[in-house]
C-alpha cells in the first residue's frame, strides 16, 4: 500500500473538518494524518490528509472529496514535486550527565532547544517525518516526558497552487 498526500482547499466554516473527517470515517478509510489552518484568502482553509491506499482507494477518496459541498479544490500532491514538513515539540530529561549529547543531538539534527530547566529540556524541530522520527528514537535514550507532533503540511514547488475559486 502507498501512501497519498493529499491538499483540499475548503471553505471555511463551521462543521467543514467533521465532514471531510467524516467521509474518510463512513467509508472505512483510515487517516494517517490530518493537519488544517486559514490559507491566504480569506474566508478559505487548507487541508492536509495523508492516507494509505492502492489507486482506487486514492480515486474513490478524490471522487467523494469532490462531492462535498464546501470542498473547492482537491489535489493529489507528488512526493517528488511537493515540500512536507513536520514540527515536533519535546520535552526531554536534563541532567549533568546527559546535557550535552542532548545539545550535540540537537545541533546535529538542526532542531533547537526552546525551553530550559534543570530537570527538563524541549525540543523543536522541524522536517520531514523521517528525520523527526529519528530524532525522537534518539531522544528515547534520555528519557522523553512528553512530546507533540503538528502532522505533515504540505506545498508544491514552483508556480503550482491549489487555488480558491
Amino acid at each position: 500500500m502507498k501512501q497519498y498526500v493529499i491538499g483540499v482547499i475548503v471553505s471555511n466554516v463551521t462543521g467543514v473538518l467533521s465532514r471531510v473527517s467524516g467521509m474518510f470515517t463512513r467509508r472505512g478509510f483510515n487517516i494517517d494524518c490530518l493537519t488544517v489552518g486559514e490559507t491566504e484568502s480569506a474566508g478559505f482553509s487548507r487541508i492536509t490528509v495523508a492516507f494509505h491506499g492502492d489507486d482506487e482507494v486514492k480515486e474513490r477518496i478524490l471522487k467523494q472529496l469532490e462531492k462535498l459541498h464546501d470542498v473547492k479544490e482537491v489535489e493529489i500532491l507528488d512526493k517528488h514535486e511537493t515540500v512536507i514538513r513536520e514540527l515536533l515539540l519535546l520535552k526531554v530529561r536534563n541532567s549533568p550527565s546527559t546535557r550535552q549529547d542532548i545539545m550535540a543531538a540537537v545541533e546535529i539534527f538542526r532542531s533547537k532547544i526552546v525551553d530550559y530547566s534543570t530537570t527538563a529540556l524541549v525540543c523543536e524541530l522541524t522536517g520531514e517525518t523521517s528525520k523527526i522520527d529519528a530524532f525522537i528514537e534518539l531522544m528515547k535514550t534520555y528519557g522523553i516526558m512528553e512530546m507533540c507532533r503538528t502532522g505533515m503540511v504540505a506545498i508544491e514547488r514552483g508556480e503550482n497552487c491549489l487555488k480558491t475559486r
